[in-house]
């Protein structure tokens, strides 16, 4: 995963929009924007939480699985709607694009996030 992310590395630090790569609960990276966006003081932070549940509100569970489940098995992309858990105990609402995308063998789902507003 290392290596991916050195490639992605010109996206997650200049977008202007929240990041997040995801393979599994313990494979997985942010950028600043998205571990800012819910209350972590950096991405490593927001990595080591390894519950989806204590990351994404129940109502957007679902969604969310689905969303990467199609990503993974059927290689299509989704725009969906998730609420996210904040570290503080409050919740963001955001759209969000979910993508597969592939490095060394893996799958991999890449998500920008767009807080509502």
């Amino acid at each position: 995963m290392a290596g991916f992310l050195d490639q992605l590395r010109v996206i997650f630090e200049s977008s202007e929009q929240p990041i997040y790569l995801y393979l599994d609960n313990t494979h997985k990276a942010c950028n600043q924007k998205l571990a800012s966006l819910l209350g972590y003081s950096t991405p490593r932070e927001w990595a080591r939480v390894e519950e989806v549940s204590d990351l994404v509100a129940e109502k957007s569970t679902d969604a969310l699985v689905t969303a990467y489940q199609r990503a993974m098995e059927r290689k299509i992309g989704s725009t969906i709607t998730v609420t996210w858990k904040k570290k503080s105990g409050g919740t963001v609402d955001t759209n969000v694009i979910v993508v597969p995308v592939a490095y060394n063998g893996h799958l991999f789902a890449l998500h920008f996030v767009s807080p509502k507003v």
